[in-house]
């Protein structure tokens, strides 16, 4: 009997995460979800007590496991920081090309862009300073300093969000291909 309700929590959160990404938080209702992921309805709030706010949560952590095992595919093999982060920012790129659902940041659309709270705040912060710990963790891995590779797994990842918005603006994954060029040549 568990098995069924996992399953419809994780159609739930990845049905959410998809739409979230596509139409914002706003732009997303809980019926949309629920027809979406043929989920019961009174199965939403079995799974998520306070309803939308409890969904985006669970579906940006979802998307940030996704983002976090990206990033270790990236660097599994490289041989130096850039070339991970190169090979990184070449994986994004072709998730921005190739999956419309990516256009934007799946975090922002779902945290920044819901209700103005402190929690919202936080667990996007968490979800982001992951993702920054994780970029470190290779570099120390790959010979650099804590220091030096927190440093570049921060420039690396705001490098990467100024340029996601850049693509999206000029509908061209080209200037997120571009950033280990700025980066590190």
């Amino acid at each position: 009997m568990q098995k069924p309700a996992t399953k419809t929590r994780d159609r739930l959160i990845e049905t959410a995460a998809t739409l979230f990404r596509q139409k914002g938080y706003h732009g997303t209702g809980l019926t949309e979800v629920l027809t979406a992921s043929h989920a019961p309805k009174g199965s939403l709030y079995h799974h998520f007590p306070d309803g939308k706010s409890d969904l985006a949560m669970a579906a940006a952590s979802w998307v940030s496991k996704g983002m976090l095992q990206i990033i270790d595919d990236s660097f599994a093999q490289a041989d130096s920081f850039a070339d991970g982060a190169t090979t990184f920012c070449f994986k994004l790129a072709k998730l921005f090309d190739t999956a419309d659902h990516w256009r934007s940041c799946p975090i922002s659309t779902m945290l920044f862009d819901g209700p103005d709270n402190d929690a919202f705040r936080q667990h996007a912060d968490h979800i982001l300073t992951s993702w920054s710990t994780r970029t470190a963790e290779h570099g120390v891995r790959l010979g650099m300093s804590k220091a030096q590779a927190e440093a570049a797994a921060e420039l690396l990842l705001m490098t990467i969000q100024g340029a996601w918005t850049l693509a999206r603006a000029r509908n061209s994954a080209d200037v997120i291909r571009r950033i280990p060029k700025h980066l590190y040549d």
